[in-house]
């Protein structure tokens, strides 16, 4: 995700990883992976939509933008994040159709761009609008980096390296809480060991992908996806390296301030690591600023199914 430092007030202080667009050359030189599991290395797992309870919980809105992701929001607008970058007369893939850019907005305030298609879009996600995410279950999106090489610390698995790259694939994680960067809200969610087997953390090139969470039983999108935790190091000295990772403790991350190596010491329970994504409900203003508001597919089914429950109801009550 993008090179520079910030400091949060968490177990890692975090530290935005590499832009994705600085990585197309080696993204095609790479097998196919994209976000991290815990549960599974396997590159094909959750490459295609979501079923059961998670059915439209936001897969049939991501597209490609570049070697990362967008989601479309309004009938010609989708949001991606702003560091991804891009130019004007790109295109924006969507379930196999291609639209091309016409404007660009980007936000002053936070990590977030707008994008106007020339064309329209024949769906098109739900803005989140509430400020109850903490807690909640998510499902994210993203086309990065995989699971790589384990990463081991005083004889314990800690994560796994990043690997390959550039398939579209979805995990599941827990809203853990927000933080503030720079006047921008950021929601996060830690990389935790057995919470179910969709558990997901991000890695380079998953910048841009939706963060969907459920409002008034509708999967809407509550954040853009923006960076991770990291570098770790296995000692004090070396570059160090990036890497998902379900417990720090024994690792070693860069002091923002002394520019030094600092070790984490374990602890009874693990310190996982987070990852981050601007939050959509604090930048609605700006946002319903330039798109024309127009109720998404989705609220619409809904509006409609809850209409149809509604009829027969009323039928029952005259029978």
């Amino acid at each position: 995700m993008k090179s520079r430092n910030i400091s949060f007030s968490r177990p890692v202080p975090a530290r935005i990883i590499t832009g994705c667009l600085l990585l197309a050359v080696l993204l095609a030189a790479t097998p196919g992976r994209a976000i991290v599991f815990y549960s599974t290395g396997d590159q094909s797992y959750n490459t295609t939509a979501p079923t059961g309870a998670l059915t439209n919980s936001g897969w049939q809105f991501e597209g490609y933008w570049g070697v990362c992701m967008g989601t479309a929001i309004a009938s010609n607008f989708f949001i991606t994040a702003k560091h991804v970058g891009g130019s004007v007369g790109e295109t924006f893939v969507l379930n196999g159709a291609n639209y091309t850019t016409t404007a660009v907005y980007n936000d002053p305030t936070s990590d977030l761009a707008l994008w106007k298609v020339n064309g329209a879009f024949p769906a098109w996600a739900p803005l989140y609008t509430g400020n109850s995410e903490v807690g909640s279950p998510l499902v994210v999106f993203g086309v990065g980096y995989g699971r790589g090489a384990e990463v081991w610390a005083e004889g314990d698995l800690k994560g796994w390296r990043w690997s390959g790259s550039n398939v579209k694939r979805w995990g599941e994680n827990v809203v853990t809480g927000t933080t503030i960067y720079q006047g921008s809200t950021l929601l996060y969610a830690g990389f935790n060991a057995g919470a179910g087997p969709n558990e997901a953390a991000l890695a380079v090139a998953d910048s841009g992908g939706g963060v969907f969470i459920q409002q008034n039983s509708i999967w809407s999108l509550a954040a853009v996806n923006y960076t991770v935790d990291g570098p770790f190091s296995t000692n004090s000295t070396g570059p160090g390296f990036s890497a998902s990772i379900f417990d720090a403790g024994g690792l070693y991350y860069t002091n923002d301030v002394t520019k030094t190596w600092d070790y984490i010491p374990p602890q009874a329970t693990d310190i996982p690591a987070n990852f981050y994504a601007t939050r959509i409900s604090s930048r609605q203003d700006w946002i319903l600023g330039i798109i024309v508001p127009e109720p998404s597919t989705s609220v619409l089914a809904a509006l409609g199914l809850a209409l149809l429950l509604a009829t027969t109801r009323r039928v029952s009550r005259r029978c």
